[in-house]
């Protein structure tokens, strides 16, 4: 059943397009028309053809596609790629086209006196033939240059009205020139239609970026707001509203180990099973090495892993792990982790997103590992950044698992990183891996700062890395401003010095300087 009814009294009709339904608040409007506007590439057409395949797959519900600009069979073949075999529900009568697209090389023709009325007939006709409920009209502008404008307007609301009285819910496309201009090219559109829904593919910081917007849906709810979407291969349009998130997980008391033993300590007996832990350090610091170490101890508990590496590939990741004493290899084959390795720039957010919870699906891991976040910023603006953090920490959350994420701070000394401040507020634990120059000597400091639901070390580690992984060892003395980046370091008779001092000036209620 795809109808179902509201709190406002209004019967929605279910789209089937993932995501959707959920800011449509159950779908589009039962028995009314939507307009579905959106500049070139904005996904009107996919939108159009989807909602008729989703309602043909999951609904059993036959649909009409009115196509005024491409020829019927370019629309079969582009769609193909989607996996929508049209022509094999075209044989079934699930699909009909009604085909009035001009033939290639026919002028067009601008007729003072029409109507639409040989149209209308054709869709009455294809709509009863197959008991359509649902239909799609792509793209008014197509009508727009084959007749005369100033009756068109007066034409379509004959069109939609016929639509109405046999009961099919039904989409129009159209045309904008730009993302933020009028709704729609001619500024008639809108007006024809019940709801209105806006299809933007926006350049942001020289990022493509689409997002779904519902204007207007008369007389029912709906959410507010841009949210983001992406096109895959298999399954058309997928909106990732961050609505959908809720505060549902459960959380657990069991520990985990990090792999070190001397960092579970500091954590209070380890890491909780279903937490995010956020590892944040300059270049060089030990960041992949922390996640190899939190890969092998998972696989000495016999629980499985999965990596996301978007900077470095298998086999840099391969020989790094085998120079610390751990074999990914062997576990790769006793089906203890799965690596996977892609370029940033290889895909959106969005699709990094999708492919990333199909992968967990699939793989159904333990633990998730990301090396690192940083890597990522750089093909989203901080917006959609923002967006793809919540969601997937959401996700892994949702799905009880250890997640641990890696973010370069942009200075060697320290600072604050864009994924560390996008992220740390939503994170469980918190490790700050630190350079520390101590008398023109470098050295690694590590501290846990933020340990949720637990009492943990506060103090600053030095470490060490060798051929056998990483050895925390005692904490820094007489030493401040690691975490700032500006260490300075003082002897025990200094520190007392200067203890004094800020003794005789509460004394004295001098201010120092």
């Amino acid at each position: 059943m795809s109808e179902q009814g509201t709190s406002d009294g209004v019967s929605k009709l279910l789209t089937g397009i993932e995501g959707f339904d959920l800011i449509a608040s159950g779908g589009l409007p039962a028995g009314r028309t939507t307009l579905v506007s959106g500049t070139a590439g904005s996904a009107k057409t996919v939108f159009a053809a989807q909602f008729l395949g989703a309602g043909i797959e999951r609904c059993g519900e036959p649909g009409v596609f009115v196509t005024f600009e491409e020829r019927a069979e370019d629309i079969r073949r582009n769609l193909l790629g989607f996996g929508w075999s049209i022509a094999r529900w075209e044989v079934e009568n699930k699909w009909t086209f009604v085909d009035a697209s001009i033939p290639p090389g026919e002028p067009t023709v601008v007729a003072g006196d029409f109507d639409l009325s040989a149209l209308i007939t054709r869709v009455e006709y294809a709509i009863k033939r197959i008991g359509a409920r649902r239909a799609s009209l792509d793209s008014l502008g197509g009508i727009f240059t084959q007749f005369d404008p100033h009756r068109i307007r007066h034409e379509i609301f004959r069109l939609t009205a016929a639509l109405r009285d046999l009961g099919v819910t039904s989409i129009l496309t159209a045309e904008r020139c730009e993302e933020d201009g009028t709704v729609a090219r001619f500024g008639v559109e809108e007006f024809v239609a019940d709801n209105v829904i806006i299809l933007r593919n926006a350049l942001e910081q020289e990022k493509r970026r689409r997002t779904v917007e519902i204007l207007k849906f008369r007389g029912t709810s709906h959410q507010k707001g841009q949210f983001p979407f992406t096109i895959t291969g298999g399954q058309g349009i997928i909106v990732l509203p961050l609505s959908a998130i809720e505060l549902r997980q459960r959380s657990s008391n069991v520990r985990i180990s990090s792999g070190i033993a001397e960092l579970d300590a500091m954590c209070g007996g380890g890491f909780f099973r279903d937490s995010i832990i956020l590892v944040s350090g300059a270049t060089g610091t030990g960041k992949t090495l922390l996640t190899t170490e939190f890969i092998k101890g998972g696989a000495q508990a016999g629980e499985r892993s999965l990596l996301f590496a978007f900077e470095e590939s298998r086999d840099q990741l391969f020989r790094n792990a085998l120079s610390w004493g751990v074999d990914f290899d062997s576990m790769e084959a006793s089906g203890r982790l799965k690596i996977v390795c892609v370029y940033p720039e290889a895909a959106t957010l969005e699709d990094h997103l999708i492919a990333m919870k199909k992968e967990i699906e699939a793989f159904a891991p333990n633990r998730v590992a990301i090396d690192s976040l940083s890597a990522l910023e750089r093909v989203a603006s901080i917006k959609s950044f923002r967006e793809f953090v919540i969601s997937l920490t959401s996700f892994i959350k949702h799905k009880e698992l250890a997640g641990l994420f890696t973010a370069t701070t942009p200075e060697l000394m320290g600072g604050t990183s864009v994924s560390e401040a996008h992220i740390s507020s939503i994170t469980d634990s918190i490790i700050l891996i630190r350079y520390v120059e101590i008398f023109g000597e470098m050295r690694r400091g590590l501290a846990v700062l933020k340990m949720r639901g637990s009492m943990h070390n506060k103090e600053i580690r030095e470490f060490s890395i060798d051929g056998s992984g990483m050895h925390i060892g005692p904490a820094f003395r007489n030493v401040s401003g690691i975490l700032s980046g500006r260490v300075v370091h003082a002897t025990t008779d200094e520190l007392g010095r200067l203890g004094e001092m800020f003794q005789d000036g509460r004394d004295s209620g001098k201010v120092l300087p």
